[in-house]
């Protein structure tokens, strides 16, 4: 039996990979559809390299989340792996669990195919409390990703809805649950 909480989603969103890619990369930006991203408190881009600062927001789990470093690095121009940055931050963050994540950006008829993953490797202490929850909420949270990721970027490059940044991620959040019920 695996311990591992993985999940990996695919879906064709239209519009360019680098666009994608770009996207992602401003953490900012990413943010408004990436609901286990909570506060930024800062970030550091530089070519193929995004480091960031946040207040994790796991689905499912109301616990006070340390700040935690994270690393956006570009292989290859079409895919981005993401990790804690290394010891000495992330000391408790890496205590609790290993965490793996990353995106895949293939040109495809209508667009790009994205797959996303990620996975968390729980320390035995805290698996019985995290686990179960997060094995039962993170494939709704990253479905719900990249849908909203497709919104804004979907038909950005056919002038349907360029991405202009004046709406928030709460208030687009807001119009979903609207849309959605």
């Amino acid at each position: 039996m695996s311990f591992v909480v993985a999940v990996t989603v695919e879906r064709t969103i239209g519009c360019a990979p680098e666009t994608f890619v770009e996207f992602v990369l401003d953490v900012r930006r990413y943010a408004e559809v990436d609901d286990k991203i909570g506060r930024i408190l800062w970030v550091r881009r530089r070519p193929g390299l995004t480091e960031f600062k946040f207040r994790p927001r796991l689905p499912g789990l109301r616990l006070p989340e340390p700040g935690t470093v994270s690393r956006m690095r570009l292989v290859q121009g079409n895919r981005i792996d993401i990790a804690l940055a290394p010891l000495p931050r992330n000391a408790l963050s890496r205590f609790v669990s290993r965490f793996r994540a990353g995106f895949t950006c293939a040109p495809a008829p209508g667009g790009t195919t994205v797959t996303r993953t990620i996975s968390f490797d729980f320390n035995p202490l805290v698996r019985p409390l995290l686990e179960p929850t997060l094995r039962h909420t993170l494939p709704e949270s990253v479905e719900r990703e990249l849908r909203l990721a497709e919104e804004i970027l979907g038909g950005a490059e056919q002038g349907a809805r360029p991405w202009a940044g004046e709406r928030s991620g709460a208030s687009l959040r807001k119009d979903r649950r609207i849309k959605e019920t």
